[in-house]
């Protein structure tokens, strides 16, 4: 009897990470979705909207940037579940408060890289193992892991420089990890969104629209949620088990070079 695969979603509970679980559950997973904000009605919005697909899903909370929160998720995954066949690293912030660089603070740059960085090598690290473990026993057939990073990888905002060095730090993150985890076949990715309709991204809503508008993107749309979810399912399908380290693009042809 072949088990239902299971996801962890860290930012799980709304916004690219609800997206992301949404298209999940379609795709016939069991879902752990990690939050660190008090329960709420988003939260349990998408927990009911995930359970009416006919799939499991446990909410979490939790904090990725400490030690005791990344515990926290893999403990609940193993007692609920047993297994985790894919490992999303979603959860990430943006500094409180838009600053300089050259007045940029160490507080604000420690919250960003704690929450965007540390948290998800160090949890990748937690489920790398379990995953190895889980593969030696024959439990899973195959393990991979996610990555959402960002255009601000290799996009300069001296506002907010501390969230473009996380971003950065990740691009890196997804090789090693990709380099040390192929031995065991576990595929380590990383999906870079572009400008995506959220919550998040509601208040900048006119600027975006005008700079898309005036060729900012050669496809002029807003990326959505799903966009992201629907490449997360096709790596969890194994559509790209022959690739490993590898950054895809979801930001409307924005990395492109143009004349």
């Amino acid at each position: 009897m072949i088990k239902t695969p299971v996801a962890l979603i860290t930012g799980g509970s709304r916004g690219i990470g609800k997206g992301i679980a949404l298209s999940l559950a379609n795709a016939g997973y069991d879902l752990i979705i990690n939050h660190v904000s008090p329960a709420n009605v988003a939260l349990a919005d998408t927990v009911a909207e995930i359970t009416q697909l006919g799939h499991k899903c446990v909410a979490v909370r939790a904090d990725v940037a400490t030690a005791q929160g990344r515990n926290t998720l893999l403990t609940t995954t193993q007692k609920t579940y047993g297994r985790c066949d894919l490992l999303v690293n979603n959860a990430g912030v943006a500094p409180k408060t838009r600053i300089d660089l050259l007045e940029t603070t160490e507080e604000s740059y420690e919250y960003v890289m704690d929450i965007n960085l540390k948290g998800p090598f160090f949890l990748t690290q937690c489920f790398a193992n379990w995953m190895i473990a889980q593969l030696n026993d024959g439990d899973v057939q195959k393990c991979r892991i996610i990555n959402i990073g960002s255009i601000s990888a290799y996009t300069s905002s001296p506002a907010r420089g501390e969230y473009c060095l996380s971003k950065c730090g990740m691009g890196m993150m997804t090789q090693l990890y990709a380099d040390r985890l192929s031995e065991y076949g576990i595929g380590v990715y990383e999906l870079r969104p572009g400008i995506i309709a959220t919550d998040m991204t509601s208040g900048v809503k006119d600027k975006y629209d005008k700079l898309i508008d005036d060729g900012l993107t050669p496809i002029k749309r807003w990326g959505t949620p799903s966009d992201i979810g629907k490449a997360v399912v096709a790596i969890g399908h194994g559509h790209f088990d022959f690739s490993t380290g590898e950054v895809i693009n979801i930001d409307g042809g924005f990395h492109l070079k143009r004349l």
